[in-house]
């Protein structure tokens, strides 16, 4: 049985994202993933050198263009396009039959096995995905979103998402009313919407093993009395994700798994 997986980007991405799913392939070699590529940019050439990559890894790319009418009557804001709603109504454009799906950013490492992570149940929630437990970022964006509730504020770059359900209770003229309601408020608009709109409906997932934030390495350390150190993260998480502008595929990125994302990197491009 395949695993669905969504991923969208442009050509920018292309590289970070092969990256991704080399992690991908090789800590889950008893799956096959029907990866399901979202983009409004790529040309032939492009797509048939992803279509080829994941095709050596035993899997299927199945592209789903969006055109200029799509999400027709969807506002944008100053540098963001079309594309902040590829994720949130990704249920419009995929095929029917398929009832969840795992969207992954590119800017991602999978360390260990999604087998647990895609099959929870969600059978009530519109999305799984984790929240970065610091009281800043909570009470930041409690204060920026309001008077919209949030308990939490969930990070968009891991969501397990319940299609059946999204398709049933999501409305995109609730996405576009609320954008152009709110739009001097929105920093990173679809995690921005994500939570002011549907944080009631979000399973919580284990932010260390499923969407760790590689930034907070020594946080984590701290708050759990040294539990999380690195021979845990190895062994537990699943997700490392390189959140933020510093990207480890930059040359001036220092991080802490600069290493291991190089590792990667070696593997998936030469």
């Amino acid at each position: 049985m395949y695993m669905n997986v969504l991923v969208t980007l442009d050509p920018n991405y292309i590289k970070p994202l092969k990256v991704m799913l080399k992690s991908l392939f090789l800590n889950n070699e008893e799956e096959k993933f029907s990866i399901y590529l979202m983009h409004s940019s790529l040309n032939e050439e492009e797509l048939n050198d992803l279509n080829d990559y994941v095709k050596i890894h035993g899997s299927d790319l199945e592209e789903i263009a969006i055109d200029d009418e799509s999400f027709s009557n969807a506002p944008t804001l100053l540098h963001y396009t079309k594309e902040m709603y590829y994720r949130l109504l990704a249920f419009k454009v995929l095929p029917e039959n398929i009832d969840r799906i795992l969207y992954l950013d590119p800017d991602i490492l999978v360390i260990n096995s999604i087998e647990d992570l895609y099959n929870i149940d969600i059978e009530n929630s519109l999305y799984a995905a984790a929240y970065h437990d610091k009281i800043t970022v909570k009470e930041i964006n409690k204060l920026r979103l309001y008077p919209y509730e949030i308990d939490a504020y969930y990070n968009s770059g891991v969501l397990l998402m319940n299609l059946d359900l999204q398709r049933r209770k999501i409305d995109e003229k609730s996405i576009y009313a609320f954008v152009e309601k709110n739009k001097s408020k929105l920093i990173m608009p679809d995690q921005d919407i994500l939570n002011a709109l549907y944080s009631k409906n979000i399973k919580s997932l284990d932010e260390k093993l499923y969407n760790y934030d590689v930034r907070y390495y020594g946080y984590y350390k701290f708050k759990s009395s040294g539990k999380w150190d690195m021979d845990k993260v190895i062994k537990n998480t699943v997700i490392l994700h390189f959140c933020g502008k510093k990207k480890p595929w930059k040359k001036d990125y220092g991080g802490k798994f600069q290493s291991l994302y190089k590792h990667y990197e070696k593997l998936a491009l030469n």
